[in-house]
């Protein structure tokens, strides 16, 4: 069986936005749609003071309207709706262990109105062992993203140092699921001694590196070039690597970074890349675990 698309969802108008673009990522895979609503009322304490015959109910009832709005908007989806009874990040989590990617909204109900990443999502995408996309919405009725300008185009951020399979495999895959052509970005940084105090490289220093930088993407990609020659792909390189990233997310379909997934003595953290996209692109982002 095609694992699913998996959406968690909570009545925002993110997790709408989320919701709509997952079930056009199942459609583009030919996967079914899982909607997942994670309700920790019931294993935090709290449940002693509220109504627990009702919580259950009222949780159902998000998953329910979200079904239904995804089934009108695209008859002939397999669409499954389901509860978790768990804290949003442990019980979204759990629940993508089987699915093939988890889109999540930007923020959700809780929290600050002016963050642009909520903690939830923050959390569960540092988490999650499968592929996991943070949608913003864009102010439709529908909670839809919108049509990127043409033509279409999936950016994905390279480290010529360490460039991993699982994240290209999975823009490359990206990019023919929407007939678009592949971005690929190399932000670069001044090697350390250029922050000697009072030190500013010129103008034909930064270019040269900068020709460095561009040789070593082209041959960071050579073999890619050749697994997947119908893919119409573009190198950029740039200084600096979060500015450059976001830079060319501008009207992308989709962004594509990396997490490397390494425990750490506080938990699962992102980087400092990945974390700076998913503030600050317009793009849907996808972040993909590799070791």
């Amino acid at each position: 069986m095609t694992p699913p698309v998996l959406a968690g969802v909570d009545g925002s108008p993110a997790s709408t936005a989320a919701a709509h673009w997952a079930a056009e990522e199942a459609l583009r895979r030919d996967a079914p749609l899982r909607l997942v609503h994670a309700w920790p009322w019931l294993t935090d304490g709290r449940a002693a003071f509220a109504d627990t015959d009702a919580l259950p109910a009222a949780a159902q009832q998000v998953v329910l309207d979200a079904a239904a709005a995804i089934r009108r908007g695209h008859p002939g989806l397999a669409v499954r709706a389901d509860v978790v009874l768990d804290a949003a990040v442990d019980g979204l989590v759990a629940a993508a262990a089987d699915a093939a990617l988890l889109v999540l909204g930007s923020r959700g109900l809780g929290g600050f109105a002016g963050l642009l990443l909520g903690s939830v999502s923050r959390a569960t995408v540092a988490r999650s062992a499968v592929p996991a996309v943070v949608v913003r919405p864009s102010g439709r009725p529908d909670g839809t993203t919108g049509a990127p300008a043409a033509p279409p185009e999936v950016v994905v951020g390279i480290d010529t140092r360490a460039v991993d399979e699982a994240v290209l495999a999975f823009a490359f895959r990206e990019a023919g699921l929407r007939g678009a052509r592949l971005r690929a970005v190399h932000g670069w940084d001044l090697p350390p001694a250029f922050a000697t105090v009072g030190f500013v490289p010129s103008g034909p220093e930064v270019a040269e590196l900068e020709a460095l930088e561009t040789k070593a993407l082209s041959l960071a990609l050579a073999e890619w070039r050749d697994r997947y020659p119908g893919t119409e792909l573009v190198e950029q390189v740039g200084l600096g690597a979060a500015r450059t990233l976001v830079a060319a997310a501008g009207t992308a379909d989709l962004v594509v970074v990396g997490r490397r997934d390494r425990p750490h003595d506080i938990g699962r953290r992102l980087g400092r890349v990945a974390h700076a996209v998913l503030q600050h692109a317009d793009a849907p982002v996808a972040v993909v675990p590799h070791p």
